[in-house]
């Protein structure tokens, strides 16, 4: 089968790989018909390692069952299934307290290992604590806002919950990629009054403001603090998405929450601390965040893409073939492209 490998820094392949098939009583495989990249996967796009035997990119996906060990319970043969970015037993302490990515037996897809999401099929292990099926067919429409579940959409919407976005806050997003337009969605959803979106991005603003940003700073630095306090009345957030990981785009949504706020964290940090330790120590500023248990959130958002209430899938303004996989992460890299959606 086919499938995306990196083998450093820039260097993206598709290959020929063995194909995926079931190993574990508990595995599904499961034959890909939309994944994506993200933009998580830039970071080692920029800076890994040259490798001799590569690694299996990708961790989002849609696709078919073809194929269930003896003991899989909750998914067959033909049922399509969304999977989200790390995989899950479902029954664990973590589990069971809505913490999938810290799952006692799961992971994360691609590395050298397992099968990542940018190749033509994948071995899914723990199916019954990963899949989720879809009540639509392989086609839908709704297919790009369904494939956003599978980590973006759910992972905006776990920043907004560890900022405490709630009705008649002030919510700044930092970051407009695709993390941060999802915070968007999530920060209107949970009944934000007022939602700043910091970015410079024509094409990204724009699609902000359809998604419910009522305000946009495109300064950045201290420039961008100051305007953030102007827009909330000199006081800063309520609540502030930190959506990219950078050392100064942390500062920033440190710097611009409001004393007794929160900071929901789930840009990849890129720095071992974090900066302006004291001045939010001092201001009671909450900080939160992490990988986003999005497995947690599937349920809970799936039936707003279905009826049409959110479109996270406008995110995605590129499709292309798995041979055109590593033209899409110079896109992204090179900021042509918010987010590139592969279809098989």
């Amino acid at each position: 089968m086919r499938a995306t490998v990196m083998y450093g820094a820039g260097d993206v392949r598709v290959e020929t790989v063995p194909d995926a098939r079931v190993i574990e009583p508990t595995d599904a495989l499961v034959n890909i018909t939309r994944a994506c990249i993200c933009g998580s996967d830039l970071w080692p796009y920029k800076s890994m390692e040259p490798s001799e035997t590569g690694r299996r990119m990708g961790h989002e996906f849609i696709g078919l069952v073809e194929a269930v060990g003896p003991e899989v319970r909750t998914v067959r043969k033909g049922d399509l299934v969304v999977a989200p970015f790390a995989w899950s037993d479902g029954t664990c302490v973590f589990c069971r307290e809505g913490l999938q990515t810290s799952c006692l037996h799961g992971g994360w897809w691609g590395g050298t290992e397992l099968d990542g999401g940018q190749g033509e099929a994948v071995r899914v292990p723990q199916a019954d604590g990963t899949l989720v099926v879809l009540p639509v067919g392989k086609d839908d429409a709704l297919m790009p806002s369904l494939l956003t579940l599978s980590d973006v959409m759910g992972t905006g919407h776990h920043a907004a919950l560890a900022a405490n976005v709630g009705p008649g806050k002030s919510v700044a997003v930092v970051g407009d990629g695709a993390v941060g337009l999802c915070g968007v969605i999530a920060a209107r959803r949970l009944g934000a009054e007022q939602i700043i979106i910091l970015g410079r991005h024509a094409d990204r603003i724009a699609l902000a403001r359809d998604f419910g940003a009522t305000d946009v700073v495109s300064e950045r630095g201290d420039e961008a603090v100051e305007r953030v306090k102007e827009l909330t009345g000199g006081l800063g957030a309520h609540s502030v998405l930190e959506c990219v990981g950078y050392e100064q785009s942390t500062l920033t949504a440190l710097s611009i929450a409001r004393p007794g706020g929160a900071v929901g964290r789930v840009g990849v940090p890129q720095d071992a601390s974090i900066p302006a330790a004291q001045p939010s120590f001092f201001n009671n500023v909450t900080i939160a965040g992490g990988p986003a248990p999005v497995r947690a959130y599937i349920e809970e958002l799936l039936p707003d893409v279905l009826e049409g209430r959110i479109e996270p899938g406008r995110v995605f303004d590129r499709v292309t073939d798995i041979e055109g996989v590593p033209d899409g992460y110079r896109a992204m890299d090179e900021r042509e492209s918010i987010k590139v959606m592969i279809q098989f």
